[in-house]
């Protein structure tokens, strides 16, 4: 039952009635979609989006001990949006061994007790899948209780092309290996009119959505992502979400949704003046309740992003419908490359957040099963 001064505020919004008709737990359309990414009334769409949160999860709010691990900078997509990669034979090139990524899971699981490496890097042509599966498996001989959050579908379409193989094969390979879920970033927005503009050489919509498809089938669960900010329309915001939102009616494979900002400090994007600033906090706060508004009842899970928004931004989005912070990042090179803020985070420093903004916390795994509560 709302309180009454939430039914006014909804009363009076534009989009009033798509907010009744989520409250009430009916499926939403692109129309729908397209006329929250249009509202400006962020307020309302918040109210509504911490009710359905506080269905799900009550006051808890999950964060997971974690590094990421860049294995590689070399990369032949050339997107626009990054600042990370380097060209190959580019003097600032690095690949990481696989006994030093060992090392680096084995050290971190050791001293910051984590519980998952992302391991996420670029598109290397001179990497074959016998490196992946090396990695994969040394990493759980050593450390068999941390999960591998791996690659994304831009990555597995790359390591099929140097080995001439299907990409479900290559996930196959992989999850055998010890890939215990897909981390699925790469998608930024699923328009190829946008892919064109920022990412030409990257795979199109259609071949993200198909990957994360094979994926889903093999067992294989996996993250759904959303880079909004660069040169998007709202429409093509509002597509984005009701691709994810179709593929996980489908197969209910996705655990998560993260939406999170484009950052053009020292990008292509930003030297070419096609994008000069970040699209700013109140941004953040809308597409988490959209977020949350469009997948409920499909993807329970929503992180609040504070790698690219800030700490603070994260706090607030909690009151949003997010119900995740995300995790412990130690190591991170892609974001840090835009030199946009520190990306280093530890527990103690999620756990303090969570309970500044008045919410329980509690560690989960890379499978959003609560490990403990702090």
């Amino acid at each position: 039952m709302q309180s009454k001064l939430v039914q006014d505020f909804i009363r009076k919004s534009d989009i009033n009635d798509i907010l009744d008709r989520a409250l009430e737990g009916h499926s939403l359309g692109l129309d729908d979609c397209v006329r929250l990414v249009k509202s400006d009334d962020v307020y309302s769409m918040g109210l509504v989006a911490n009710i359905l949160r506080r269905r799900l999860f009550g006051d808890t709010i999950t964060f997971i001990n974690n590094i990421i691990l860049n294995y590689t900078n070399v990369c032949v997509t050339y997107c626009k949006f990054c600042a990370f990669y380097r060209p190959p034979g580019h003097e600032e090139t690095y690949t990481v061994p696989v006994d030093e990524i060992v090392k680096r899971v084995a050290t971190s699981r050791e001293m910051f007790g984590i519980t998952q490496v992302l391991i996420q890097g670029g598109h290397n042509p001179n990497l074959g899948i016998q490196y992946y599966e090396d990695a994969f498996k040394a990493i759980k001989i050593k450390c068999p209780e941390v999960g591998i959050n791996g690659l994304s579908p831009s990555e597995v379409d790359m390591i099929a092309k140097v080995e001439r193989s299907s990409t479900r094969e290559v996930l196959a390979r992989l999850k055998a290996a010890g890939m215990d879920t897909f981390a699925g970033g790469g998608a930024e927005i699923l328009e190829d009119r946008v892919k064109e503009e920022i990412s030409p050489l990257k795979i199109k919509s259609h071949e993200w959505l198909r990957i994360m498809e094979e994926a889903h089938q093999l067992g294989l669960k996996s993250v759904a992502t959303m880079m909004y900010g660069s040169v998007e329309t709202d429409e093509e915001r509002a597509s984005h979400i009701i691709k994810i939102a179709e593929l996980q009616a489908r197969t209910r494979g996705f655990m998560v949704f993260i939406p999170w900002s484009f950052e053009p400090n020292r990008t292509e994007m930003q030297a070419e003046g096609l994008i000069k600033y970040p699209s700013g906090g109140l941004n953040l706060l809308k597409m988490i309740a959209i977020s949350r508004i469009m997948f409920s009842g499909l993807i329970d899970h929503l992180q609040s992003s504070w790698l690219t928004n800030g700490i603070g931004m994260a706090q607030l989005a909690l009151n949003y419908g997010a119900d995740d912070f995300g995790g412990t990042l130690i190591g991170e090179e892609v974001v840090s490359a835009t030199g946009a803020r520190s990306t280093e985070l530890t527990s103690d420093r999620i756990i303090a957040a969570v309970k500044q903004a008045g919410f329980r916390v509690a560690e989960r795994d890379n499978m959003y099963r609560i490990i403990k509560y702090h």
